[in-house]
């Protein structure tokens, strides 16, 4: 299957389509239809394209894995392949999957009175979520705990349930477990409501992906290579010091990150929310990632650890013709699997982008790809833009000017 793909950017979208079928991964190209799309949201006129490519060389947990990725940027597919080319196996885990919501009592008159009485019915609470979740439950999953908090400034009281959705996204059981209990909580606690409703800070949902690069994958000179893995750990090291930078560094990982939530039916502004708070857990937002040189054995070691909030099933994601195509290229994850599958991506993508930056810089590999744009920009057809592309490359004027210039040159031969 490996020569199959080998240079696979520099063939034809037909030939990559063909490839593709030869496997039994298409039989057809497969489009988000009408009346799919009016079941998915309000007053429903077209649908809004994305590019949907797929990232090659990835070994996740010793297995081969084909993953698409729906991004509009250049550069960002093409990075996370040859991120993982270099990174080689990536080893991931994931230890739970659970979403949380909350119940917000306010104007509480005696929180520490109010929080002893909700404790002493903690089980109770239990048994009256499991009653709402029996479907999740003959699944594996349910309400897993429920903790409180209490906020003395505001007079705030906050009822947390923690819930394994199984493979679902589950933010509609969840509310509906919220809401069935929430009467109870108030009549124990002596207090109203302000807030039912799911949390986005996922911290019960933490995926973790490591890998561990020979430095000689980062240049055959083993000087440089050496060079190159120091920077890329100072890199990611001033990434937690400065939040400038750090949104900027784990804004790549998202690029990654994004791009296969989006391909894949989910959440990603659920999933973008629960990262950059988890970012921010010390205080200060930092990176996501670790990246560090260990001289002794001449290796960088990489490592990302975030929340992935994702699902397989339910909602969208089932209904969705291209959301189900690529969750059938990844051989259908468990979403505990796809979680690790993106935090893998979020990897390499952090590495090829830390990497560019200290060596080459950034701009090679975008404005490379970013002269096709231009080239379309300036009106070349399918036979002209590659010819387009090759003379802004060598003249070293990426812009729509020159590519405009060339084009007509051409034209006048």
């Amino acid at each position: 299957m490996d020569n199959l793909f080998y240079k696979f950017y520099n063939k034809t979208i037909n030939e990559r389509r063909e490839i593709l079928k030869s496997l039994n991964l298409l039989s057809e190209i497969k489009v988000l239809e009408n009346e799919t799309a009016n079941l998915m949201i309000e007053n429903y006129i077209q649908n809004y394209q994305i590019p949907l490519g797929i990232a090659m060389n990835f070994e996740i947990n010793n297995e081969k894995i084909l993953i698409p990725m729906a991004i509009e940027e250049p550069s960002v597919v093409a990075a996370a392949s040859n991120g993982a080319k270099i990174l080689g196996n990536i080893k991931t885990e994931m230890i739970e999957k659970a979403v949380i919501g909350q119940i917000v009592l306010y104007d509480v008159k005696n929180v520490k009175l109010s929080l002893e009485r909700l404790k002493q019915h903690q089980q109770e609470f239990i048994e009256m979520a499991k009653e709402k979740s029996q479907n999740m439950i003959k699944r594996g999953g349910g309400p897993k705990k429920i903790w409180f908090e209490g906020f003395e400034i505001e007079k705030f009281v906050t009822l947390y349930l923690s819930v394994d959705t199984c493979d679902a996204m589950g933010a509609n059981t969840i509310n509906t477990i919220l809401e069935h209990i929430s009467q109870r909580v108030c009549e124990i606690a002596g207090a109203d409501y302000i807030l039912r409703i799911i949390s986005n800070n996922a911290t019960e949902s933490i995926v973790s992906a490591k890998a561990s690069i020979p430095i000689l994958r980062l240049n055959k000179d083993v000087d440089v290579a050496k060079v190159i893995a120091k920077k890329i750990e100072l890199a990611t090291k001033y990434a937690s010091l400065d939040p400038y930078r750090a949104s900027t560094h784990n804004k790549g990982i998202m690029n990654g990150v994004d791009a296969v939530v989006l391909a894949t039916g989910n959440d990603w502004r659920a999933v973008e929310a629960a990262a950059h708070t988890y970012a921010a857990r010390s205080g200060q937002y930092k990176s996501l990632t670790s990246w560090i040189y260990d001289e002794d054995k001449e290796e960088l070691v990489g490592e990302i650890e975030m929340p992935l909030p994702v699902a397989t099933l339910g909602g969208t994601i089932s209904i969705h013709q291209i959301a189900n195509w690529s969750l059938n290229l990844m051989n259908n994850p468990s979403s505990k699997k796809l979680a690790s599958i993106i935090a893998a991506v979020g990897l390499a993508q952090n590495f090829s982008a830390v990497k560019a930056i200290v060596t080459e810089g950034i701009q090679k590999g975008h404005m490379s790809l970013h002269a096709k744009t231009l080239a379309k920009q300036a009106g070349a057809n399918e036979n002209e833009i590659d010819e387009v592309v090759k003379k802004l490359k060598s003249k070293g004027k990426i812009n729509i000017d020159e590519a405009k210039l060339i084009l007509d040159n051409l034209r006048n031969k």
